[in-house]
């Protein structure tokens, strides 16, 4: 056998015995387990099992959940399938006590995708909830479209506070001890026929206690419908700003920008509480605004306390 031929044979036999490589088809979130949340919707749980769906009044748009653990494309620098470092949102933020509900369906009809832990920690889809391209805050968006809640009619892109490790729905008094929320976001985008937001909530057993809201490029507090207070009435879209809610003895503070001094204090003596960030985008068709229309929030910083 002459020296090409013997070459020819033995990348024959490499080739024969080399493992065959699959395709990274990623992972799909949410397995319904039947657990009601506190909004009335049943929560979803699970080890990624369930294809999400995001549907809109127009039509039904296919949306790939992936997780940190197989988002990657097999490419040396451990990126995802569409480019993005290969970490999820609770990578950069504590997500440990929330849930999250999402504008798309699950297997249901009509009731939102929810994320519970443990699986939230490995969770990102987008383009709902993800990493923005820089790795350095995290996106919410909800289309106007989107799947609501029994108990509204606006859609949602929503971490909901969360007890004992992400098990349990936190319950806190305004008059018991002192809770506090601190975010450090950009309100990126708004709906176009009605372009109102909401971008970090206390809530109580009920209803909304108090809401930071933008309508257009006014910034400001809302409780019980009313507006309390201003943060700003020149607000431009992506913007960073940090707001704190915080409560104790009966009272609410809302701070903006400087975190030693209050812009809004409210008497407030209520039970049954707990926060909630995120994107919830105040518009739907209803309103003039097409399905896909939405609003988004980027949050870099989220930091719970209770003492």
């Amino acid at each position: 056998m002459d020296r090409r031929t013997s070459l020819c044979v033995m990348f024959s036999l490499a080739c024969a015995n080399s493992p065959a490589t699959d395709e990274d088809s990623g992972t799909t979130a949410g397995s319904s387990t039947g657990q009601v949340g506190d909004d009335g919707t049943t929560a979803t749980t699970g080890a990624s099992s369930t294809t999400a769906a995001a549907t809109t009044a127009a039509d039904t748009t296919v949306a790939d959940a992936t997780t940190a653990a197989d988002s990657g494309s097999g490419e040396d620098d451990g990126g995802s399938s569409t480019g993005a470092p290969a970490i999820a949102p609770a990578d950069l933020l504590d997500l440990a006590a929330w849930k999250l509900t999402l504008p798309i369906a699950r297997d249901e009809p009509d009731q939102p995708l929810e994320i519970l832990q443990p699986e939230l920690g490995t969770y990102a889809i987008e383009p709902w909830f993800h990493l923005d391209d820089a790795a350095t805050a995290v996106v919410f968006r909800a289309n106007a479209g989107g799947v609501t809640t029994n108990n509204s009619g606006y859609p949602r892109a929503e971490l909901r506070e969360m007890a004992n490790d992400g098990l349990d729905p936190a319950s806190w008094s305004t008059s018991d001890g002192v809770h506090s929320m601190t975010i450090t976001q950009a309100i990126t985008h708004l709906p176009d026929a009605k372009p109102h937001v909401v971008a970090g909530q206390i809530h109580d057993a009920s209803d909304d206690v108090v809401m930071i809201r933008l309508e257009g490029s006014h910034l400001f507090v809302e409780g019980g419908g009313d507006e309390l207070g201003d943060l700003a009435t020149d607000y431009v879209l992506g913007t960073t700003f940090t707001v704190m809610l915080r409560a104790s003895e009966g009272a609410i503070d809302i701070f903006y920008e400087d975190l030693s001094t209050p812009v809004v204090s409210i008497e407030r003596d209520v039970d049954g509480c707990y926060f909630k960030a995120g994107v919830y985008t105040q518009s739907n068709p209803e309103h003039g605004d097409e399905p896909d229309a939405y609003g988004e929030v980027v949050i870099s910083e989220l930091v719970v306390t209770h003492a």
